[in-house]
């Protein structure tokens, strides 16, 4: 397994190398000793979760406010776009975004900084995103934004097929960018 730095600050890309046979394959979906070599304390995410969606689902875009929640996350069943968009007023790359694929096939796991809004889009017909968390969700720091923000111009590659009335009703990234410069 190997890391690799995905241009927005702090993200990175863990990159297993999965071992295929005739039986079928086995790969190391985490390592926490590679992890504390990238400045991740491994022992502070403390939940792991589950999503399964069907295909064109958008789930996002979602984040923390205070002190932010980091997140692994991997898709181990299908394939998804995964979508970040840095939320952290102070950083370089404040309001740019990032699209990374993630499959049952390559095994990538994603590593999320606290600070940055989150979410994805299914590309299979069933997809079932794993995600570790390092705090306990609070539902009174939930931040979301429209998952078809104008100022954001992400890129969907398929129709979206379901969305909850929450994401679909988020406010704009004009109103969270002004209210996180407060």
């Amino acid at each position: 397994m190997h890391v690799r730095h995905m241009g927005l600050d702090g993200v990175l890309l863990f990159v297993p190398t999965p071992h295929r046979d005739d039986r079928g394959l086995f790969t190391r979906t985490f390592d926490a000793r590679l992890a504390a070599e990238h400045g991740l304390d491994p022992n502070s995410f403390i939940q792991d979760s589950q999503s399964r969606s069907r295909l064109g689902t958008v789930r996002g875009m979602h984040g923390r406010s205070g002190q932010g929640e980091a997140k692994l996350v991997r898709c181990a069943r299908g394939a998804i776009l995964d979508v970040l968009v840095d939320a952290r007023p102070g950083s370089p790359t404040f309001g740019e975004h990032l699209t990374v694929r993630l499959d049952d096939e390559s095994f990538h796991t994603l590593y999320v900084p606290p600070g940055f809004l989150h979410g994805f889009q299914a590309l299979t017909e069933q997809t079932d995103v794993c995600y570790r968390i390092d705090r306990e969700h609070d539902p009174a720091e939930d931040l979301a934004v429209r998952y078809d923000d104008p100022d954001l111009k992400i890129d969907w590659p398929l129709p979206v097929s379901a969305i909850s009335v929450r994401d679909r009703s988020a406010g704009s990234w004009t109103e969270l960018r002004e209210r996180l410069s407060r």
